[in-house]
């Protein structure tokens, strides 16, 4: 049987210690959430270039507007308004290979594919993760943007060119979730943690959306003209 190990937290009754720091004496008002995110997957603190593109990178993910995830959260509050986090888990359970959780799989294709050429991965592969976008095309002003700052603190590489070679042999776009999973490979981050980018930050984006339809809602509406016209057939006979 293996010993139980933690590197993460522990408490006493005078101390509170993440990853060997002190979390009022060294963390608190030092680090903000992003950084806190890189340090609690890492262990390590991001330098200034790390915390700018990892930042950037969180930021894209928190809001994309009424989508499924928001939707779920909203109807799952409208029935439980008492428990905000039951909302926001429904919302994040969505996170997956067609939402935000691609950006998973293109970090873990990227990393696997090392030496490969992109028409070797595009004829390998039938479906690629990160590409294609049904309202941003030719070009993603995520990707783009994401990109630029990925050169800028030198962190745009073999991943990101792999990446955007692969879009060209496909002709489709590299999204947003693509672009974020090339630049997580070039931190170095392992692709296990990459979807987790977006849970952390699609949450902050489903608290403000509950926040919204407290004081403007819309799940309810939205519950009855799908009843009504999903219905529809059955009443006019």
């Amino acid at each position: 049987m293996s010993t139980i190990r933690s590197e993460l937290g522990w408490s006493t009754r005078d101390r509170i210690t993440v990853r060997g720091k002190d979390l009022p004496g060294e963390i608190l008002g030092t680090l903000n959430l992003g950084d806190m995110a890189w340090f609690e997957l890492t262990g390590t603190v991001p330098d200034e270039r790390q915390s700018r593109l990892f930042n950037a990178m969180a930021v894209t993910l928190v809001e994309h507007g009424v989508t499924p995830s928001a939707l779920a959260a909203r109807l799952t509050y409208l029935g439980a308004p008492e428990a905000m986090q039951a909302a926001v888990a429904a919302g994040l359970c969505g996170l997956g290979s067609v939402f935000v959780g691609s950006m998973e799989g293109a970090a873990k294709l990227l990393s696997e594919s090392t030496g490969k050429t992109a028409k070797q991965i595009v004829a390998e592969n039938k479906r690629i993760p990160g590409l294609g976008h049904p309202l941003h095309k030719p070009v993603d002003p995520r990707t783009v943007r994401l990109f630029v700052i990925g050169r800028e603190t030198g962190y745009y590489g073999k991943y990101c060119e792999l990446m955007e070679a692969i879009g060209k042999e496909k002709n489709l776009v590299v999204n947003a979730t693509g672009a974020i999973g090339a630049l997580a490979c070039e931190l170095g981050l392992d692709w296990r943690a990459v979807r987790g980018i977006g849970v952390m930050a699609r949450a902050v984006g489903l608290v403000g959306h509950l926040l919204e339809e407290s004081r403007q809602p819309m799940a309810e509406a939205i519950w009855h003209q799908v009843e009504e016209q999903a219905t529809r057939h059955i009443r006019k006979t």
